[in-house]
């Protein structure tokens, strides 16, 4: 695969992990905060944080 289409590839992913994460936060009435950023940025690292990390109430 060529440098130009895996980054291609790799930035639509990653923007439908950002747009996964929006609508999941929309549809369970949560709070999206900053992951979708990180997860635009690092990809699947940005969605497991999302569902896996959980902040002290």
């Amino acid at each position: 695969m060529e440098l130009q289409a895996f980054v291609f590839a790799t930035a639509i992913a990653h923007a439908g992990f950002a747009a996964f994460v929006v609508a999941h936060a929309y549809w369970t009435d949560q709070e999206s905060g900053y992951w979708p950023y990180l997860t635009l940025a690092f990809g699947l690292a940005g969605l497991a944080g999302y569902f896996f990390y959980d902040e002290p109430r």
